[in-house]
């Protein structure tokens, strides 16, 4: 842990104790919109007021959560004001379409990060940024990113958040310059799985569950449109939650293609509930293991049936989808991803080759290390209610890899 890291989590950790609450009491919509000076839509609005009421009622919020809960929903709202005004003066830019996107789809831990970062290398395809989530602006292709401010900026940011979480950049090993997942840019109009990750907000979530994901990716579109800059661009998409909103996906991007990377749930799920449990631990006072073991069960159960409803889909023929096995993709990435282009009929490019050919032999397994497997005991996991659970998901896909 960084120096300056370690002694603002100290800082953040003594200040909690000593500060009553209402020292940094987080304000209420309107007055986050009114200190953001734009005027968001109304279902921003609506998500906005929604994920507040939920937090306050149910999350136990850190002096950290507090101050980083302002700071981070009124930059979203400045962003997503600026993504809108700049469609407002180049309609331009909403008529350059988006040409049949690329998700990858499968449940966390299941490699599709690491997929993602080498299908980034390809000059050919467009991916969303980290940095671009803070400092929402199109990459052009000459871009060099160890002299961009804007990236050194959310690079220290980063190694700050790694401080405060200690373990989250060995389990999800990001940079600014990395590639980014859907849900941040979905988190601009407050509609969005990421809130669930980092704070405990179940009437949130049932409310968008009931919503629906269809403003949100029409946002989406929208920032994907800003990103490109009038260019029509081979988007590359990644996020564990797309497979809760695909109905959303082919409403918004009816031409969409999918990778559907498939692991065993039961070697994955308790790393997934300690992640979540890392993620929370900066924004939240009180975090309870058998609860997000509880919820990682239920929610990746959910997916994973959606996963197979998904291969019974009429408007998605098998052209435009490709299932694999992780230990396919890992055991030889190069040759999965040659596999993923011929499917789709996709020239790949020696430049793109010897570029993601760099990336396996300077990080085999995409940065991750090897650690022993999380205990589901820590979450109060049962193994055999856990294989009974994914029985279904299991036979169809993963028994291929044993």
């Amino acid at each position: 842990m960084a120096p300056l890291a370690t002694m603002l989590s100290r800082g953040f950790n003594l200040a909690d104790k000593l500060l009553p609450d209402a020292a940094f009491r987080v304000a209420d919509a309107k007055a986050l919109i009114r200190a953001a000076r734009v005027t968001p839509g109304i279902d921003a609005q609506q998500g906005l007021e929604r994920l507040l009421d939920s937090i306050y009622a149910e999350s136990e919020l850190s002096l950290f959560g507090r101050v980083s809960l302002k700071w981070d929903f009124i930059r979203l709202l400045r962003n997503a004001q600026l993504v809108e005004d700049a469609h407002a003066a180049s309609p331009a830019l909403g008529a350059a379409p988006v040409m049949t996107p690329l998700f990858i789809l499968g449940l966390p831990r299941s490699g599709t990060s690491f997929l993602h970062n080498l299908l980034a290398e390809d000059p050919g395809s467009q991916v969303p940024r980290n940095w671009q989530m803070i400092y929402p602006a199109p990459r052009p292709a000459d871009f060099n990113a160890e002299q961009d401010k804007r990236v050194a900026r959310v690079d220290k940011q980063l190694d700050l958040f790694n401080g405060l979480a200690p373990g989250f950049r060995e389990m999800h090993p990001i940079y600014a310059d990395s590639p980014q997942e859907c849900s941040e840019i979905t988190s601009h109009v407050f509609q969005s799985l990421r809130f669930d990750s980092t704070h405990r907000v179940p009437t949130y979530f049932d409310w968008l569950e009931r919503h629906g994901h269809y403003d949100a990716f029409c946002f989406h579109k929208k920032f994907l449109q800003f990103l490109q800059n009038g260019a029509p661009a081979r988007w590359v998409l990644k996020c564990p939650d797309h497979t809760f909103t695909l109905d959303a996906i082919l409403r918004v991007y009816p031409d969409a293609r999918f990778v559907i990377l498939h692991r065993d749930p039961i070697a994955v799920l308790g790393s997934v509930a300690h992640l979540t449990q890392v993620l929370r631990r900066p924004f939240l006072r009180n975090i309870d293991a058998g609860e997000i073991g509880a919820q990682v069960a239920a929610r990746w159960t959910q997916g994973a049936n959606l996963l197979l409803e998904f291969d019974q889909r009429a408007d998605v023929p098998a052209s435009r989808k490709l299932h694999m096995q992780y230990e396919e993709f890992t055991a030889d990435p190069l040759a999965a991803i040659s596999r993923i282009y011929a499917h789709f009929n996709e020239d790949l490019t020696e430049t793109a080759i010897q570029a993601m050919r760099c990336v396996v032999e300077a990080k085999p397994r995409g940065g991750y290390g090897r650690h022993p497997p999380y205990k589901l005991e820590t979450f109060k996991l049962s193994v055999p209610a856990l294989q009974s659970a994914f029985r279904p998901y299991v036979l169809q896909y993963c028994q291929a890899a044993r």
